[in-house]
């Protein structure tokens, strides 16, 4: 049995992999604050993931545990992600502070200290971080979003380095996707984000990618044997 956990699966980029990985023949758990009627076949938990608290509880319920017993293979896909607050240091609102830091970063480190204590008997076992160029780029507006993207990618460097046995840990950025963090860029003005003309122009020029074409591209590298071996890497350079 092939079981995968896919955070943010409802919509974008996490609806496309979890859709790609049921055709893969995988038992699907998706964590998001809402549902998605297209996903049949999906075991489907509402959770605001950005609650580091109400997550504590889920993984201390041993929901998690029930769901990996009896895997061959087991993956956590930590997908979800927050692109806000946009804008300079001084003009972010504390509470958009909080909430992105939970969903971006505690929300990945807590499930994949899960993961890894409750997959110990299981001889295939892999950890996908979603990450961002904007992990290893900075960009003006961006303080919180490029921070905790950083954050994921140093994470998967250094359990890297713990050589944990049967584990596989990579940071992997998706490239430019046709999703909804896309449209929250596009809508932010010029003293927010002062490259958002070129975000729009992604937009406009259609160089934007499809959840599809980029979820069948990460599951392919997910899937591979060399899945690993790089600690950091991005879709576009395989």
């Amino acid at each position: 049995m092939k079981k995968v956990i896919i955070t943010g699966h409802s919509k974008g980029l996490g609806y496309a992999l979890a859709q790609t990985l049921l055709k893969q023949g995988f038992d699907v758990l998706g964590l998001s604050r809402s549902h998605s009627a297209g996903l049949d076949g999906v075991r489907q938990l509402s959770l605001d993931l950005s609650d580091s608290n109400a997550l504590l509880q889920w993984i201390n319920s041993g929901e998690l545990k029930r769901f990996l017993e009896g895997a061959a293979q087991a993956i956590l896909i930590n997908n979800s992600g927050s692109i806000k607050p946009i804008g300079p240091l001084g003009k972010q609102t504390n509470e958009d502070i909080i909430s992105s830091v939970g969903l971006n970063v505690c929300a990945p480190l807590l499930l994949s200290n899960a993961f890894v204590e409750t997959t110990e008997d299981i001889s295939d076992r892999r950890i996908l971080h979603i990450s961002s160029g904007a992990g290893r780029v900075a960009y003006s507006g961006w303080s919180v979003y490029c921070a905790t993207k950083a954050a994921l990618d140093h994470h998967a460097r250094t359990v890297h380095e713990d050589g944990i046995a049967n584990l596989r840990i990579s940071s992997l950025a998706p490239g430019i996707v046709d999703t909804g963090m896309q449209a929250d860029i596009r809508s932010s003005s010029a003293d927010q984000f002062p490259r958002v003309e070129v975000f729009r122009g992604f937009k406009t020029k259609g160089q934007l990618v499809s959840p599809e074409e980029t979820a069948a591209g990460i599951v392919e590298i997910l899937l591979s044997n060399k899945f690993g071996q790089d600690s950091i890497t991005d879709v576009r350079d395989h």
